[in-house]
C-alpha cells in the first residue's frame, strides 16, 4: 500500500491565501524606506542676488521667502533648513543630507553676511548619560500602585 502524495497547494486552504499573500504584501511595503525631505534651501541664483550692505531684511524676503528659523540669542541671524533622511520601519531615521544657508544681519537690519553649510560642517553631539541624583528613595512599581491605600481619610477638617 502506497501513501498518498501530499501536494503543497493542500497545505492551505484556498480561501485563506489571498489572506496570506496580502499579509506578506504589507510586510514587505513596511520595511521599505521612506525617505522624507524637511525645510527649504533658496535656489543659488536668488542667493547670489543678495548683496551684504545693500540689501535688508524685508529685501531678503522678498527675495528668498521667510526664514526657517531666526537665531534666538540676538535674532540678527536668520537660518535657512533643509534636511534630507530615510526612516526604515521602526528602525532609527538616518539622515541622508542637511543643507543650511545662513543669513548675518546688523542691528539696523542691514545684510552683513551670508554662508553656506554643509552635513560636513555639523558636529555629533554625544549626549550625557549620567544620572542626578536626587533625594528620596526609589519605589517599586508595586509601592506605587498600592502606596497610598490608607492615607486618605473621610473625616473632614
Amino acid at each position: 500500500m502506497s501513501t498518498p502524495l501530499i501536494h503543497q497547494s493542500h497545505l492551505l486552504p484556498r480561501r485563506l491565501r489571498p489572506a496570506l499573500a496580502a499579509l506578506v504584501m504589507a510586510a514587505l511595503l513596511g520595511c521599505a524606506p521612506m525617505l522624507s525631505s524637511h525645510g527649504f534651501i533658496p535656489e543659488d541664483d536668488a542667493v547670489e542676488k543678495l548683496r551684504p550692505g545693500v540689501h535688508d531684511r524685508d529685501s531678503v524676503t522678498s527675495l528668498l521667502g521667510s526664514p526657517t528659523s531666526i537665531a534666538d540669542f540676538n535674532g540678527e541671524t536668520w537660518l535657512y533648513v533643509k534636511r534630507e533622511s530615510e526612516k526604515v520601519a521602526f528602525f532609527n531615521e538616518d539622515l541622508l543630507d542637511q543643507a543650511v544657508l545662513l543669513l548675518r544681519f546688523d542691528k539696523d537690519g542691514l545684510l552683513t553676511g551670508i554662508q553656506r553649510l554643509a552635513m560636513t560642517d555639523g558636529r555629533n553631539l554625544v549626549p550625557v548619560e549620567r544620572t542626578t541624583p536626587t533625594r528620596g528613595r526609589e519605589l517599586t512599581v508595586i509601592e506605587q500602585l498600592f502606596g497610598n491605600i490608607g492615607r486618605f481619610s473621610n473625616q473632614e477638617q
